[in-house]
């Protein structure tokens, strides 16, 4: 199949799924009574009223609704872009970091036995106790001459997101060529960074495609958690909040901001595809098997 073919086809699948959304959204709003429905004091399906749950037309209409000096749409491009920012600086920093850290247990086996389980531990901790803490720490940092401003903790906290699922990808990549691929370049008097650079990242890159794209999703869902925790205003997170007390009277304006905030992770995901595009030669797995058991 051509890749004009294939990129057709993931179109077609893209725009049925949406499709299938907005008419199961449409029946729903049809076919259950405005106040839902219960079973006892249990409600087993959502209120259907306009201000619990709107057309998907009002939803987009509303973007033209006078907000402040503008309008609601004008307000969340505004505010999704300072957000884009943040969740594309925090990409990169946790892409680093996940690297540096997966290139460091790679070579020394005994820091991949000691770091690991807290890398793998740390996400367990909730942004939304870790966000404050940041916060506070970074308040008191000089970085010089120049104060600690709110977005870098933002940037922080969605990294600290972001570099998990690259440090575990990577360090599955780095670990994936054979013992006798190897063998081959020591062989060769190759050093460990001449391994590094012409064998281990190159088999690296098939398993750090999928984890830059779940870091992807991982940094814009910490930007907008971290804008919410600590009260940062300028971002989608904070301005999801602000609909959300309006929602009494408007919800469509609150699903609209959910809605930027989820294209966010569209316009994210859609850097990461021209790193795949830049990095294609190199995105099919060698077929040399596993090296669990490989020379370091």
């Amino acid at each position: 199949m051509s890749t004009i073919r294939v990129r057709a086809v993931r179109a077609a699948y893209a725009a049925g799924a949406l499709a299938l959304v907005v008419a199961l959204w449409e029946l729903v709003k049809f076919f259950v009574p405005e106040r839902g429905v219960s079973i006892g004091e249990q409600r087993i399906l959502p209120r259907t009223s306009d201000a619990a749950l709107p057309h998907v037309w009002s939803v987009f209409t509303v973007l033209g609704q006078r907000d402040g000096s503008g309008t609601v749409g004008a307000t969340l491009v505004r505010t999704a872009g300072f957000t884009l920012g943040l969740a594309l600086l925090a990409l990169a920093i946790g892409t680093v970091v996940g690297v540096l850290l997966a290139v460091l247990m790679q070579r020394f086996s005994f820091v991949e036995r000691g770091l690991l389980p807290y890398i793998v531990v740390s996400q367990t901790v909730p942004l939304i106790a870790l966000a404050p803490l940041v916060a506070g720490w970074g308040g008191k940092i000089v970085i010089a001459g120049e104060p600690w401003r709110p977005w870098m903790s933002i940037a922080v906290i969605a990294s600290y997101l972001a570099f998990f699922p690259v440090a575990v990808g990577m360090l599955r990549g780095l670990q994936a060529p054979a013992k006798a691929s190897v063998e081959l370049l020591h062989s060769y008097s190759a050093s460990w960074w001449e391994t590094l650079v012409h064998l281990r990242f190159p088999a690296a890159v098939p398993h750090l495609l999928p984890a830059l794209r779940l870091a992807a999703a991982a940094s814009v869902i910490g930007a907008v958690v971290a804008e919410i925790s600590t009260g940062t205003a300028g971002g989608i997170g904070r301005q999801i909040i602000v609909f959300a007390q309006q929602a009494t009277g408007d919800s469509a304006r609150l699903y609209a901001a959910v809605l930027a905030a989820a294209l966010l992770g569209v316009a994210v995901t859609a850097v990461i595809a021209v790193v795949e595009f830049a990095l294609r030669r190199y995105s099919r797995p060698a077929g040399v098997g596993s090296s669990s058991g490989g020379t370091r």
